[in-house]
């Protein structure tokens, strides 16, 4: 019998890692031999190397796009293998590298014009990925945001989403995510982030900065609607599944989130972690939110009730609500719902 957080894991997880486009039977088939939180890790490692291996042969043989959807899935088990799990930090941090590598090695097969991007911020540096559509000389911009543990080393299969029709993606680690965690917590102003990112891309011709959408998922929802109010560039954006007041959850928020939240915030224990998160709230914000504003949610999901995207939809001037009535956290149990949905109306609203 697995423990208790094995058990959550496996019950909460299982879309979102099929969504991001880890197969299905190597979810179970993986799963199934963990019993303990501890050997989370180390099974979804070793499920990463065998993909990287088949990527190495195809590699050899010549077979690039094999080469490359082999990268991407080795990608995908190196990050959720260190996904929330804060057994032993060095470990983590192997993994982690471990995705970066696979990833940035299924960029030179399947989109050899993706760029790693590192932003001065604060005396350290941000990184993200920016990707352009083919064919286009001049491509409007998606901002696309990650959660609380989230990383870009998981959106290779989102960012195809907005590429396919025609725009150009920039996903982000921003403060407490990803290659920023090491030197940076999670803040409430991410529009800081958001504003040095557009900064550094303001000189590129490839890029129509006055076409500027960001979309964001679970608490990238609320940075992405934080960063709208104070950042004028910004022109639609879109949070999905993304809380109104994230330290109205927490009481409700499951362990292992509750500890990576603490981790990431840079707090000293659960009660600093919980005043830390009360401040992750869009409480008198966002009436500032000017521009076309799309708010998406599950009415099944666990982490967030449903009641706050009611709540945040009510308070922006220019806002629509999108309830799915079977969606679960950020809806990835019916991604080819809401992922058409979002990338149509940016599509629209940036054209």
């Amino acid at each position: 019998m697995a423990d208790p957080r094995v058990r959550a894991a496996i019950e909460h997880w299982m879309p979102r890692f099929v969504a991001q486009g880890v197969d299905v039977n190597d979810f179970f088939r993986t799963t199934a031999r963990i019993e303990r939180w501890e050997q989370w890790l180390e099974a979804w490692c070793e499920l990463g190397d065998m993909h990287r291996d088949l990527a190495r042969e195809a590699e050899a043989k010549g077979r690039s796009r094999t080469a490359g959807e082999a990268y991407v899935r080795a990608a995908l088990c190196y990050h959720f293998a260190q996904f929330l799990w804060l057994v032993d930090l060095e470990r983590r941090r192997t993994a982690h590298r471990q995705a970066i590598e696979a990833l940035y090695a299924a960029h030179r097969h399947l989109d050899p014009g993706a760029e790693r991007v590192e932003i001065p911020f604060e005396g350290t540096r941000l990184v993200g990925n920016l990707r352009r559509p083919p064919g286009t000389a001049r491509s409007p911009l998606v901002l696309l945001l990650p959660g609380l543990d989230s990383a870009k080393e998981e959106f290779f299969h989102w960012e195809e989403v907005f590429l396919l029709r025609g725009m150009a993606t920039f996903s982000l680690d921003g403060p407490g995510q990803g290659e920023a965690r090491e030197n940076t917590v999670i803040r409430p102003d991410y529009e800081i982030a958001v504003k040095a990112v557009l900064d550094k891309l303001a000189s590129r011709r490839d890029l129509d900065l006055e076409r500027v959408g960001v979309v964001g998922v679970s608490l990238g929802g609320y940075y992405a609607l934080r960063s709208a109010a104070f950042e004028p560039r910004i022109r639609a954006v879109v949070a999905i599944g993304g809380p109104y007041d994230f330290g109205a959850c927490w009481p409700d928020l499951p362990t292992l989130t509750k500890e990576a939240f603490i981790h990431h915030a840079g707090a000293r224990d659960e009660a600093e972690g919980r005043r830390r998160a009360a401040e992750l709230t869009l409480r008198g914000l966002l009436h500032r939110v000017r521009q076309p504003a799309l708010v998406v949610f599950g009415k099944q999901d666990r982490l967030i009730p449903w009641t706050q995207a009611e709540q945040t939809a009510s308070e922006l001037p220019n806002g629509q609500l999108v309830m799915y009535p079977e969606g679960n956290h950020v809806c990835n149990n019916i991604p080819y719902k809401y992922r058409p949905l979002v990338a149509d109306w940016i599509r629209e609203q940036l054209a």
